[in-house]
């Protein structure tokens, strides 16, 4: 159980890093948001990869549920940052 969650939290982090090193421009967003985003990146492209019939008969690494979990993961990243913005803490000053 331990290693379970501590093996999702440590593909999330890979997920969530991969996906912000492939969006273009600055996201600004912590670590843990970035954790919490590439695991649920990861979670719901393996749901939705296999819910599309995919089977991984070979064995070893499943890369199209990995590839699927950056690209989901990039969606809510970018979710993510146009919900929350800038936040511009200077209050405009009126003359």
């Amino acid at each position: 159980m331990i290693g379970t969650i501590l093996s999702a939290l440590v593909v999330g982090a890979i997920v969530g890093a991969l996906a912000r090193l492939i969006m273009p421009g600055k996201q600004s967003i912590g670590v843990i948001m970035t954790i919490v985003l590439g695991v649920l990146g990861s979670v719901i492209g393996s749901w939705l990869t296999y819910q599309l019939g995919y089977q991984n008969s070979n064995g070893g690494w499943e890369v199209i549920p990995f590839l699927v979990g950056i690209v989901v993961a990039i969606i809510l990243i970018a979710i993510y940052v146009a919900v929350t913005g800038r936040k511009n803490t200077r209050t405009p000053t009126v003359r």
